[in-house]
């Protein structure tokens, strides 16, 4: 009852006229991110943390949940109308979304995309507000020796899920962590890894890092690629069918539960859920022979998998303060920033924050839901506009993005080196989102190891003797032997089929 309660005054407090107009205008700026291809949610979530630094708490995370939620979404009608995918996430609805809109059914997929994301979003929604305070009081239960493991398990899962190549996607993310560690530390203030840089005992800037990783190096990858094809210019009717949604209703359901599941794992994000979604489908599916050439089954699977894993992502960032994408660790960064600490106490401090969430994702599905109906070919419009125009104007906004949270040249240099960097590393097949996790949790595994230390007088002992500490050590241990070739072997000889093959970005 008292959630209810919370979640009825969260509600009450998004009808002002502002908190409309917010929500509105956000989803839309980030349904036209989630068009262009090139552009992800990660940095449109990046740019507008910079953009709403002085806006009210509320009204900023308003705002950066609406883009979030759009710009997932939105990268949908690239996928359908162009066969490529306008984010990550979008990309298993290439597979039957341009297939359908080839033979003349470009609105019906365009409609049958809207109504699998927001199925999808509400029902991510429901587990958002179900299982956010019970892994709350889960967590109260964790201390500094859990947090240390419970970073590390993230760090090492979204390595393993989110490259090619495991290996890669540990170091990256060990990468992200050092990057954390450079300034003063944390309990006596000494400073580490300046090298006698003034500039540097501040430590490197989380949203100017995050800025560069997902802003300035997706504008050099999209630069050197070929143009895009022209776009479809008759879509049709984009009205979905209820029979549509009555008769994939299991669909819906499964590929919730699979959206939601992945979302909660760290750093593995919306597409690793648009693909496990798509797949269970056609495993599933009487209708096996049409994936691939147009299957509405296979479509709203991989709609609704990607945006139930938006609420999913959610979930152990408020209860844990452990993300579960890319896009959550920038928003839980701009948590921070604006005053919110998540984590455990947070249900105990400010319960009333995380019905706020809640609502706010809500009033976020429904604005996806009217602008998918109503605004389809003004939208399209967005795909004429060159790239020559669209990146030198996301250039000039990372540059004023990195600037404007502490105003120091030395941040746009930040941006720009980190930018640089993760455009070189991602040719060589290195992941970033490892990258963006290890530099968000850094600060949380180096002050959890220290505190530990303090707690054990410099004993290892309790980081691998306490419960759960133990489980969670063990499976930081099993991932990486994984990995091992005659551990590969020895799993293939006795009927195994290897580690399951990851997901590239």
């Amino acid at each position: 009852m008292e959630g209810l309660n919370h979640l009825g005054t969260a509600l009450l407090g998004l009808l002002g006229p502002w908190q409309i107009a917010y929500a509105l205008g956000a989803t839309l700026a980030g349904i036209v991110i989630g068009l262009l291809p090139g552009l992800s949610a990660t940095l449109g979530v990046a740019l507008f943390t910079t953009l709403t630094v002085k806006m009210a708490p509320t009204d900023a995370i308003l705002v950066l949940v609406c883009v979030y939620v759009g710009a997932i979404y939105g990268g949908s009608r690239t996928a359908i109308l162009l066969n490529i995918p306008g984010t990550a996430a979008n990309a298993a609805a290439c597979l039957d979304g341009n297939a359908l809109a080839r033979q003349g059914l470009a609105g019906r997929a365009m409609g049958i995309a809207t109504t699998g994301s927001v199925a999808g979003s509400l029902f991510g929604v429901v587990c958002l507000a179900m299982f956010t305070p019970l892994l709350a009081e889960t967590a109260l239960k964790f201390g500094a020796f859990e947090f240390f493991w419970l970073g590390m398990v993230g760090v090492m899962m979204s390595g393993t899920l989110t490259g090619a190549n495991p290996v890669k996607g540990w170091l990256m993310g060990l990468l992200g962590i050092f990057t954390a560690t450079i300034g003063l530390d944390p309990i006596h203030a000494h400073a580490r890894f300046t090298f006698g840089e003034n500039a540097l005992t501040g430590g490197i800037g989380l949203i100017p890092a995050l800025v560069g990783a997902f802003g300035f190096a997706e504008i050099l990858t999209v630069m050197g690629q070929p143009r895009l094809r022209a776009v479809v210019s008759t879509v049709g009717s984009v009205l979905p069918k209820i029979a549509d949604l009555v008769r994939y209703w299991r669909t819906i359901l499964r590929s919730g539960l699979i959206g939601v599941s992945i979302g909660v794992l760290p750093g593995v994000g919306e597409d690793m859920a648009a693909w496990s979604s798509y797949a269970a489908a056609k495993r599933a599916s009487r209708e096996k022979e049409k994936f691939g050439k147009g299957s509405v089954d296979g479509l709203i699977a991989a709609e609704t998998g990607d945006n139930a894993a938006i609420p999913g992502a959610l979930i152990p960032a408020l209860a844990l303060g452990i993300p579960g994408s890319a896009p959550a660790a920038v928003l839980m960064a701009a948590m921070i920033i604006h005053g919110a600490q998540p984590g455990p106490m947070l249900m105990v401090n400010s319960p009333q924050y995380v019905y706020d969430i809640v609502g706010i994702t809500f009033f976020a599905t429904l604005a996806i839901l009217l602008f998918g109906l109503v605004l389809v070919r003004p939208i399209l419009w967005v795909l004429r506009v060159p790239r020559e125009v669209i990146m030198p104007i996301v250039f000039v906004l990372c540059v004023l993005g990195a600037y404007s949270i502490t105003q120091r040249l030395f941040d746009v240099w930040v941006m720009l080196g980190v930018g640089v960097l993760c455009f070189l590393l991602r040719r060589q097949g290195f992941p970033v989102a490892p990258f963006v996790l290890g530099l968000v949790l850094g600060d949380i595994i180096d002050k959890s190891l220290r505190r530990g230390l303090v707690l054990s007088d410099g004993s290892l002992a309790p980081f691998f003797t306490r419960p759960i500490s133990a489980v969670l050590a063990a499976l930081v241990a099993v991932m990486l032997l994984a990995q091992l070739p005659a551990v590969r072997r020895w799993w293939a000889r006795h009927g195994g089929t290897g580690p399951t093959p990851a997901i590239t970005k």
